[in-house]
């Protein structure tokens, strides 16, 4: 990773001079620009989306004076935005329960070098995922849950993640519904992978009710999870066709290849800051 490239992202009311502005900003700067993505809404009232990576040479040295130079031009378009120094990575909790598809996904991923981040743990309610987290070198925190001691499990976690600067949490088949007290402080910072492809078949056993109804596709979603089942901002998705002669155990069997690939392309976009949020949709720039 380079410590002289930054990603911007803004968002905002749709109006004219926006992109002249950010790139005579970034011309003053010094910056060369690697890339630079827009979106517009259709809607009456538009917005406007807009994605930049740029590179100035020791800009880790100062990113901060750059970011608060920019302040004046985002409050004169009343933009919501971030900027993103490349060379810092972001920290990343995986949680868990039995199935192993999704972590191993991206443990394996990760140890390849696909994604540019920090995997500093795994959590998990079950033991059963121990030796395959402590087997790529990560610490495993293992607590039991139950309907009577979940508001103290998750009062842990969140210690947990807090003491270790947790940027990002990955619901990799973690099969708990974390309460809204657990969401808050993680807010848009928590990725669930659900077996289907929402908004078909929300809550438990989607691969049974999708068999009962004969699909002919199934699929699978990764979104933010937020306090609504199953229902938050989604990030990625994909589906493959299925047959009628299918068992739900086939549906199951075939849709863990789609959960594992959908769950490591969202949090790859994550982890590149491509990914804006407005309303209960994503902006992906891809």
């Amino acid at each position: 990773m380079s410590n002289d490239k930054a990603v911007l992202l803004i968002s905002c009311t749709d109006k004219p001079g926006i992109v002249a502005a950010v790139s005579t900003y970034l011309y003053e700067k010094g910056a060369n620009i690697i890339s630079s993505d827009q979106y517009s809404t259709n809607y009456q009232e538009g917005l406007f989306f807009m994605r930049v990576e740029f590179s100035i040479p020791n800009l880790d040295r100062h990113f901060p004076a750059i970011e608060e130079d920019f302040r004046p031009i985002a409050n004169k378009y009343e933009m919501k935005w971030n900027l993103f120094l490349n060379s810092k990575k972001k920290r990343v909790a995986i949680f868990v329960s039995k199935e192993d598809h999704c972590l191993v996904e991206l443990l394996w991923q990760w140890k390849a070098g696909d994604f540019e981040c920090d995997i500093v743990m795994v959590v998990s309610n079950h033991e059963d995922l121990r030796a395959t987290a402590t087997g790529f070198g990560l610490p495993f925190y293992h607590f039991p849950v139950t309907k009577e001691n979940k508001p103290e499990v998750e009062k842990r976690h969140i210690e947990l993640l807090k003491e270790h600067n947790i940027d990002v949490i990955v619901l990799a088949k973690y099969m708990q519904i974390v309460s809204p007290g657990f969401i808050e402080p993680f807010r848009n910072k928590i990725i669930n992978i659900h077996h289907s492809f929402l908004p078909a078949f929300v809550g438990a056993k989607p691969y049974d009710r999708a068999y009962e109804r004969g699909v002919k596709i199934i699929g699978a979603t990764a979104h933010f999870v937020t306090e609504e089942l199953d229902a938050g901002p989604i990030i990625e998705q994909d589906i493959i066709r299925v047959s009628h002669d299918y068992s739900a155990a086939e549906l199951k069997r075939v849709g863990r290849m789609v959960e594992r690939s959908v769950i490591a392309r969202a949090l790859q976009w994550y982890l590149q800051n491509r990914v804006i949020i407005f309303d209960n949709k994503t902006v992906v720039f891809k």
